[in-house]
């Protein structure tokens, strides 16, 4: 999600599956031009807002210095990215780089809008095993991200040693827990159930540490998940209001001393740590059983090489991509943005020097790609999950029902 799923967007990245024609004729001719003719080159992304969007473009800038081109960047807000590829592929206008949040990844790359990145040998040694698993489509790696991030349990440390409760670490200590953090206008918990992708991604370490499967929601191990949301809301322990929130609502939340707790991603921490006062702790999700292992959901953009027709250029934006991959640049754009680098040794080296973020970067070593089993069609389940969140957090119907019927949908 831009933190994939930071991103609340509409059906238009539903849309790339129906025009597999128009982007795999966005090529052309291959254009005659040598490396050495190339001067400039398009990158797209979404890094629209500060302080990313300047993180971004110095190490864009860096890459493009060091590849002997100037940049031509053009940024646009998260919810019209697929919505504006569509629009460049039907009129042939592709962008040299094209960034890509990493679940819109298989389903672009079905449409023959990208090049694999082996055509311009740029190296995809050492990355995690989510990382090349998100930018990959049918065996071949299409897209890599840099950076990464995944969704973990924050609690104000305050509040819980005051109430004499230590982080939960199981389904029934965080109903528990919760049930007792909540009093007045605080509530025990804060999340994002909303109806967007983000509420998929909230949900699915939830439904995947307990055995889910986006293949089939509609099963006793997923329903358990979602009674356990349908149960914190029901029971006043969560704001009835995580139904519409964001991530950033469920921070805003947080920092408000209105939840002693929230699911939330490392994005947050520049905000959090401004806020005087705020004693704050991070752990792990908790699962149904202690013996259980979190499985979180791998969040991060990637960046691609797409199908322009001109050889040259693509070799130059494919030089641009592996720079942005380099070891420095994982490492510093991981320490500007609060993020994890994607190459597991670095990775490692990266939570020893930044604590913090030690919790996501432990997560982030078996962190699961949400297009890892559906590919292209991730999209359709990550609808039918948040519709399945929504039914059943508003009472119209049970969680197992909730399920049949999305699934079914």
């Amino acid at each position: 999600m831009k933190r994939t799923s930071l991103i609340a967007r509409t059906g238009l990245a539903l849309a790339a599956l129906a025009v597999p024609a128009v982007l795999t004729a966005c090529g052309g001719s291959t254009s005659a031009t040598s490396n050495a003719d190339v001067k400039t080159i398009s990158v797209l992304d979404y890094y629209n807002n500060e302080p990313d969007k300047s993180f971004i473009g110095d190490a864009l800038t860096k890459c493009a210095a060091k590849a002997g081109v100037t940049l031509d960047r053009q940024t646009v807000p998260g919810s019209s990215l697929i919505q504006k590829v569509l629009q460049q592929a039907s009129s042939k206008t592709l962008p040299d780089v094209l960034m890509l949040d990493n679940p819109d990844v298989q389903q672009i790359a079905a449409t023959g809008a990208l090049a694999p990145l082996s055509d311009f040998n740029v190296s995809t040694d050492g990355f995690a095993p989510g990382v090349l698993q998100a930018g990959t489509y049918n065996g071949k790696v299409y897209g890599l991200a840099p950076t990464v991030n995944t969704i973990a349990l924050f609690y104000n440390k305050d509040i819980l040693a005051k109430a004499g409760i230590q982080p939960p670490t199981t389904w029934d200590e965080l109903k528990a827990d919760a049930a007792k953090l909540t009093s007045g206008g605080q509530y025990g918990i804060a999340f994002d159930a909303n109806a967007t992708y983000e509420g998929s991604w909230q949900f699915l370490p939830f439904m995947w540490s307990n055995g889910g499967d986006e293949k089939n929601i509609a099963t006793s191990q997923t329903a358990e998940a979602l009674q356990l949301w349908t149960d914190l809301v029901k029971s006043g322990s969560a704001s009835s209001g995580v139904l519409n929130w964001k991530q950033a609502d469920v921070k805003d939340q947080f920092v408000a001393g209105k939840a002693a707790m929230m699911v939330n991603g490392p994005w947050q921490l520049p905000t959090l740590d401004k806020v005087q006062g705020l004693n704050y702790g991070i752990v792990k999700l908790p699962v149904k059983s202690a013996s259980d292992t979190e499985v979180a959901p791998l969040g991060g953009e990637t960046w691609t090489v797409p199908q322009t027709g001109n050889k040259a250029k693509q070799a130059k934006a494919a030089e641009i991509v592996g720079c942005m991959n380099s070891d420095e640049l994982q490492t510093s754009m991981a320490k500007q943005r609060n993020t994890v680098p994607s190459k597991t040794t670095l990775a490692a080296q990266f939570a020893a020097d930044n604590p913090k973020l030690a919790v996501f970067t432990d997560l982030i070593k078996t962190a699961r790609a949400r297009t890892g089993e559906l590919g292209a069609d991730w999209p359709k389940a990550a609808t039918k999950i948040y519709t399945a969140i929504q039914t059943a957090l508003t009472g119209k119907a049970s969680p197992s029902d909730a399920l049949q019927q999305a699934q079914n949908g």
